[in-house]
């Protein structure tokens, strides 16, 4: 579902700041770069959120209910918010209808529903009129708009259920500006409750839009003012809930956008209602508080809108390329009971969707491998066949489903990069993307995965047994092309040589300094590469020349580059993906040429921010 239908609208709309849509990714940019911190940087620090709730601070039940799995159907926002001709012909944002909603419905039960797309999600406007004004019944809640939606909201979900589906709904947090009724509104079955004691007496707004008054849980009419709306959403038999513009994310920071206490209070109605409705939240959440979307939500949206706001749903380099920089940071925080949420996948509809065929490919690869939500935004009575091909790859739709690890880049970021991850059955979800304009060779090479030799091939878009490789794979993709496979290997386990960052061997210059380091082999990493400070591992030791594959642990809060040589070479600079935080270990591999005895191998900062380095594994052979 949608993220962010506020931030779309205000601009034209009274009543909304203009702002453009980059210039809010920008912000957001900059609130997650912050002030530069030294490569051994500490922990990120949160915000905690006052929360009265404690019973809702159990943890998810991973085992059953909501999100056992990333949920799968289609979401009414990217044609609600699309200028392709058609689409919103009673003015912006009108696609949004009962009609409309049914109409998809049927599409869905009759295409999609058999390959397991089963949710039929409601985005922003469901009460708001054709000119955005919003509509709350007598207890401050969101009312259907009875031109929009004339026979109400639940037979809407009635209709989806009768299709063997489930129904989801959206809801902005804090309480909305109208609803707020001169604070003497009274809170349904809360005696002595109205609005003017849910809120803070001074009125301070909250969420992406500051479209809402915050909710003050110190005052327990807060809750109960939750739980009403959760009450209402149960009563009409919706399964899915989408709570929007929550911070810390959303483009927003500080205290007054912190809704954790929000997300625990609706954690906590929900419960309430007996109905087992799946929490979303959304849009570009901070991973500071990863644990706490982790306790009380089922999913979490990572990045901003795939929208363009233009004459096509998406384009590829309006946000759906920001995923592949954006996605590796999150990639410990998914698993049963909890998703990374990339946001809509539109592939189906051709000219529509704004893509290349290479540009779908790849944008259901990557939210495939990082078993993100597969949910479409397409106007799925117009899927083109191509597009069909792929929102119904079973063997791809597998790899989202199934409960390996999530992927991550296994090569440094840049214009080709290879991602995977080992599945429980001892083979390897790869991956390879040409994120460069024009044809590029990419190679997988098993080294890089932690064995050699040779390996069987399996083709998971073509359905095609590709035959036995050896030692790598490569691959000629179009620009912005992808290759996805099932790697089984049947050499044997690489044998290497460990070296860590911290031995008294190697060489530290400038900042470079060794420090503690939990998750770490050894307990230390090298840190603090930064303004011209380098780490030289000495006495790497191999028996022949060759090009190696060497696979670097590292540990970084955010994307860092470092240059990387070996002997007395000037190596290249290269982008690390971020691990998620400055506790996380991961691993990725680099190409360097070694002559035979004993080499050095340098990571120099230059005069940018590096990552932490914990060690180096280096093959015993080229």
């Amino acid at each position: 579902m949608r993220s962010s239908p506020y931030r779309a609208v205000r601009g034209a709309l009274p009543g909304f700041p203009r702002r453009t849509l980059r210039a809010i990714v920008v912000l957001a940019v900059t609130a997650a770069v912050g002030a530069a911190v030294p490569a051994s940087g500490a922990a990120r620090s949160s915000n905690s959120a006052r929360t009265a709730v404690t019973s809702a601070s159990t943890a998810q039940d991973t085992s059953s209910g909501p999100a056992a799995e990333p949920y799968m159907g289609w979401s009414s926002w990217s044609m609600q918010s699309s200028q392709y001709p058609g689409l919103n012909p009673d003015g912006t944002y009108s696609y949004l209808t009962e009609a409309n909603v049914l109409k998809q419905t049927d599409a869905l039960a009759t295409t999609l529903k058999r390959y397991g797309y089963d949710h039929v999600d409601i985005d922003a406007g469901w009460w708001m009129d054709k000119n955005w004004t919003s509509e709350f019944d007598q207890y401050g809640r969101q009312t259907p708009d009875p031109v929009r939606f004339p026979h109400g909201m639940k037979p809407v979900a009635d209709h989806i259920h009768a299709k063997g589906l489930k129904a989801g709904i959206y809801l902005p947090v804090g309480l909305e500006k109208g609803a707020y009724g001169d604070g003497k509104l009274p809170v349904r079955n809360a005696p002595g409750c109205t609005t003017a004691d849910v809120v803070y007496p001074d009125l301070r707004t909250t969420n992406g839009w500051d479209s809402a008054y915050k909710l003050d849980f110190d005052n327990p009419c807060a809750q109960k003012y939750v739980d009403s709306q959760a009450r209402m959403l149960a009563d009409w038999g919706y399964d899915f809930l989408k709570l929007d513009g929550v911070g810390p994310g959303s483009s927003k920071s500080g205290d007054n956008y912190n809704n954790v206490a929000d997300v625990a209070a609706w954690h906590q109605a929900i419960a309430g209602t007996g109905r087992p409705i799946h929490l979303e939240l959304s849009w570009s959440l901070d991973i500071g508080h990863a644990a706490d979307w982790k306790k009380y939500a089922n999913g979490w949206r990572i990045d901003t809108d795939v929208e363009c706001y233009c004459n096509t749903l998406v384009t590829w380099e309006n946000s759906v390329n920001d995923r592949w920089n954006d996605a590796p940071a999150w990639s410990h925080e998914a698993g049963p009971g909890g998703w990374n949420d990339l946001d809509a996948v539109d592939v189906g509809n051709g000219a529509m969707d704004g893509l290349t065929n290479a540009e779908r490919q790849s944008y259901m690869t990557l939210w495939a491998i990082s078993k993100s939500p597969l949910f479409t935004g397409d106007d799925l009575t117009r899927l083109d066949g191509y597009g069909l091909s792929l929102l119904t790859n079973q063997e791809v739709i597998a790899v989202d489903q199934n409960t390996s690890p999530v992927a991550r880049p296994v090569t440094p970021m840049g214009d080709q990069q290879v991602w995977g991850t080992k599945n429980a059955n001892g083979t390897y979800t790869v991956a390879l993307f040409n994120l460069g304009g024009s044809p590029a060779s990419v190679t997988a090479d098993w080294a890089s995965f932690g064995f050699r030799g040779a390996a069987s091939v399996h083709d998971l878009w073509n359905h095609r047994d590709l035959g036995t490789y050896k030692n790598r794979i490569t691959a000629t993709l179009p620009a912005h092309g992808s290759r996805l496979f099932t790697v089984r290997p049947g050499g044997t386990k690489l044998a290497s040589t460990r070296y860590e960052a911290e031995s008294a061997d190697n060489t530290l210059t400038g900042n470079a300094s060794v420090a503690a380091c939990g998750s770490c082999s050894g307990g230390k990493k090298v840190g603090n590469l930064y303004l011209d400070s380098k780490l030289q591992f000495n006495d790497i030791t191999v028996k022949k020349a060759g090009i190696y594959t060497v696979n670097v642990s590292y540990v970084s809060g955010d994307p860092r580059s470092v240059t990387v040589y070996s002997g007395s070479g000037n190596g290249t600079s290269l982008r690390f993906p971020s691990t998620g935080d400055w506790s996380t270990v991961d691993t990725v591999s680099v190409q360097l040429a070694l002559k035979a005895g004993t080499n050095t191998i340098t990571f120099d900062s230059g005069w940018d921010y590096s990552p932490d380095i914990d060690r180096i594994d280096v093959p015993e052979s080229p």
